[in-house]
């Protein structure tokens, strides 16, 4: 489990640089981030999904996070596939990514709400937060590359900041198992 948790800390962190990288130079990097997005939605894809095996038993949901994990490999795949065609693509793709995670998110946050997550609503509004900015970036094809890879990147940049509130909520999670463990006097070996 401990492994996971760097997995989605590092995970949290790259996107909230990739995030950056979009809104400091949007048209110069459309190439590059078309193969670094590529390759960051492909291991957070990885890492939801080795996530959702360890905590399948405890959480529910999990089959909407394991849908969610194949399809974002599914999409790393595809886009470390047609850099080319992606790179003129990034705005309109990441949009609908951005909403499809987005809304996820949202709605796992009361997964950590159930748990007693004090900042479970911080997941929440990062969530939401992502969605309206993946629709606006839907609703304006005619505005440019450079301004929707601004919106997409702060999009990304939230959902970056969410998986690291996120992983505050495990920590907390681990702890309730640990004390309903002693309560039942279950020892770990």
């Amino acid at each position: 489990m401990k492994s996971t948790k760097i997995w989605m800390a590092v995970a949290g962190i790259l996107f909230i640089v990739l995030g950056i990288a979009c809104i400091c130079s949007p048209t110069e990097t459309l190439f590059t981030l078309a193969w670094l997005i590529g390759i960051f939605t492909l291991l957070s894809g990885i890492t939801k999904l080795v996530f959702t095996f360890y905590t399948q038993a405890f959480l529910p949901n999990s089959g909407s996070r394991a849908l969610s994990a194949v399809l974002q490999i599914i999409l790393g795949c595809i886009i470390l596939g047609n850099d080319i065609f992606v790179a003129i693509s990034i705005p309109i793709i990441f949009a609908l990514w951005l909403i499809v995670e987005s809304v996820v998110i949202a709605v796992q946050s009361f997964d950590y709400k159930k748990v007693g997550f004090p900042y479970w609503w911080c997941i929440l509004l990062l969530g939401i937060a992502g969605a309206i900015l993946g629709v606006q970036g839907l609703k304006n094809p005619d505005v440019t590359a450079a301004t929707l890879s601004v919106f997409i990147g702060i999009g990304i940049m939230a959902i970056g900041g969410a998986y690291l509130v996120a992983l505050r909520g495990i920590y907390k999670f681990e702890k309730k198992v640990d004390e309903i463990k002693k309560t039942i006097g279950i020892d770990e070996q």
